[in-house]
């Protein structure tokens, strides 16, 4: 049983892929829009059915079951909380029994590269591509389809997915293999987080030199210490989202310094400073604001 919502005026001449997509969530709702309003023939399935909410005015197909989405596209793209997720589609919603070979899998959520070379080598194993492509950008980027996407896995199945990204990315980079895309944002986030470190501290200091908190940071904005984390202090970052962030970036420093200690380096000093800064969001944020 599937609902078909169309749009009027809907551009015609469909680049004829139909692209699946499971993960309707702050990140994931955007990049499904972005995928619906372009060429591309959306299909999506949701856990909840209030999820479907944040498609309206795209148009889009839903389907009843994944095994039943997995069988109408031609690439599946997953925006899921964790590894966890996937693995839940694999073994309990028979994502495999629905999936035909030549099909591409593209993971665009943050995980262990590890696993997801594991992943891989099922997909492979039912022949399906699969492509973990993990962003950096959140939902304002999502929003505003400028994020970054890094690519680990076969370059066929990159090239053939490159028009999708497209939709709701700025620059997309092929990495290497699989797991390569993860590994690459775990990089990125280290560094997010090591600079999260550096402003909570300034602001320490700033705040109790009784300095105008939004002018240093409109002054510092255009100047050689500007960084991403401190533009988004109280701008993407607001108080009420701090606390829920906080917990995602502990989350991803860790996986970051599992995924460096699995291949024999050791982690720790950018992993305490990570953990560090991490730990510091929600009173950066209270300063920037004011509170």
């Amino acid at each position: 049983m599937t609902e078909q919502i169309s749009l009027d005026g809907h551009p015609g001449g469909r680049q004829m892929m139909a692209v699946g997509f499971i993960g309707l969530g702050d990140q994931g709702a955007p990049m499904a829009r972005a995928v619906g309003e372009s060429a591309h023939d959306l299909h999506v399935w949701a856990r909840r059915p209030e999820s479907l909410a944040a498609l309206e005015g795209t148009p889009y197909t839903v389907a009843a079951t994944v095994a039943e989405l997995a069988g109408r596209v031609d690439v599946l793209l997953l925006c899921l909380r964790d590894d966890n997720d996937i693995a839940d589609l694999l073994d309990h919603r028979q994502l495999l029994d629905g999936l035909r070979p030549g099909t591409v899998v593209v993971n665009h959520g943050t995980g262990d590269p590890t696993e997801n070379v594991a992943f891989g080598d099922r997909f492979a194993a039912h022949g399906v591509a699969y492509l973990d492509a993990p962003v950096s950008g959140g939902g304002p980027g999502a929003r505003s389809r400028t994020l970054t996407t890094f690519v680990g896995g076969d370059q066929a199945a990159y090239d053939r997915c490159t028009p999708i990204f497209d939709t709701f990315s700025r620059l997309v980079v092929h990495m290497g293999p699989v797991g390569t895309g993860q590994l690459t944002k775990l990089l990125n986030n280290s560094m997010t987080m090591s600079n999260l470190k550096n402003a909570a501290d300034m602001l320490r200091i700033a705040e109790k030199l009784d300095m105008d908190i939004p002018a240093l940071i409109t002054a510092l904005s255009v100047s050689s210490g500007a960084s991403f984390m401190l533009g988004a202090l109280n701008t993407e970052i607001t108080p009420d989202l701090a606390p829920h962030l906080q917990t995602l970036m502990r989350k991803d420093i860790e996986h970051f310094a599992d995924a460096v200690r699995a291949r024999g380096l050791d982690p720790s000093e950018l992993r305490d400073r990570g953990l560090a800064g991490a730990d510091s969001l929600v009173e950066a944020v209270a300063i920037v604001a004011g509170r």
